[in-house]
């Protein structure tokens, strides 16, 4: 199914930094963010498990199980049971460090068997008070987080979750599946799989204004001629594109602030924000079936909707790409 039949609007919440990613965020004001998004029309919501062991799921179902569960669109993922009891060890994320050493202290199993995947879809229905899932991504077997050992998650995926989702979604109970992660190349591995099939898939940070080449070379053709969408996670490559110090989920390097400043230079002078850029480059790519920026304060809500709606003239993405600061191939808004 596609996911322009499921989805209610092209722009999505994350709800990543609501698990206490980079820093603890008070419940009001959480809650106050999450209001703040369904009050902007907002209705494609976005989570998971590991967004804080838990503690995103709790913090989104806190307001979306008060609202018509067929008004809006839901998706979590699997790929990590969250366990009574407690870490007493530092938790070993891989390249993604301290990113939740603010949520809940509860021990995460990392496990894809299809034993796993159930009572992850489980668990994530009781923490967000709802009867079902939309949509549920496969989420981060790659590099980043499994380094050398990335394969072997892969296999374990291919041959539990990958079929208990099919199953899943042949009887009815999700409407679509497929891989949420930050690297392109186990979606690229799971394209030239013949069987299961994924209906699309979440890439996170993949697709940005700061790093699309890979895509746009290794992943998006493929993906277009078998018809599988793509939901662009982190559209602001973790903050740096929104006034944030963050890229890649770690405190940016000199090259990326100094792209970046070229970037905002570019914008400065026609008048565009960096934020609106972002959201409708993201966008403007034909498998490109919605956006889903996260935020932890209300008012960023209203900034990401300004964004979507603000008027960019066609002169901003003829320089962008005269400047060097975007592909040649990347498709632009207005034809650009």
């Amino acid at each position: 199914m596609s996911l322009s039949d499921i989805l209610p609007g092209r722009l999505g919440f994350g709800t990543a930094p609501l698990g206490n990613m980079f820093r603890a965020i008070p419940d009001d004001e959480a809650r106050a963010t999450v209001e703040a998004a369904w009050d902007q029309g907002i209705r494609f919501y976005d989570t998971a498990p590991f967004y804080g062991a838990g503690l995103a799921e709790t913090r989104l179902g806190e307001v979306l199980s008060t609202r018509p569960r067929d008004s809006y669109v839901l998706s979590s993922k699997v790929g990590r049971v969250i366990l009574d009891e407690h870490e007493s060890a530092t938790p070993d994320f891989g390249e993604k460090g301290g990113l939740f050493e603010h949520g809940n202290p509860n021990k995460i199993v990392h496990e894809w068997t299809a034993d796993a995947t159930e009572r992850s879809i489980e668990d994530s229905l009781k923490r967000l008070g709802t009867d079902r899932l939309d949509i549920v991504w496969v989420h981060d077997i790659a590099q980043d987080f499994h380094g050398d050992q990335w394969l072997n998650k892969f296999e374990q995926a291919r041959t539990g979750a990958f079929r208990v989702l099919s199953r899943l979604r042949e009887e009815g109970v999700i409407k679509a599946w497929g891989l949420g992660v930050n690297r392109t190349e186990p979606i690229e591995l799971t394209l030239a799989l013949d069987e299961p099939r994924p209906d699309a898939f979440l890439l996170a940070g993949r697709y940005t204004l700061l790093d699309h080449d890979h895509a746009l070379q290794r992943l998006l053709p493929t993906a277009q001629e078998q018809g599988v969408d793509m939901v662009v996670g982190g559209p602001y490559s973790s903050g740096i594109l929104a006034g944030g110090t963050h890229f890649e989920y770690q405190q940016a390097p000199p090259e990326i602030i100094e792209r970046v400043g070229k970037l905002k230079a570019l914008a400065q002078r026609h008048g565009v924000s960096i934020k609106a850029a972002a959201l409708q480059f993201s966008l403007a790519h034909p498998a490109t079936a919605a956006v889903i920026p996260g935020a932890t304060r209300p008012s960023r809500i209203a900034e990401d909707t300004a964004a979507l709606n603000e008027g960019i003239p066609a002169a901003f993405w003829t320089d962008l790409r005269t400047n060097g600061l975007v592909s040649p191939t990347a498709p632009l808004p207005n034809n650009a």
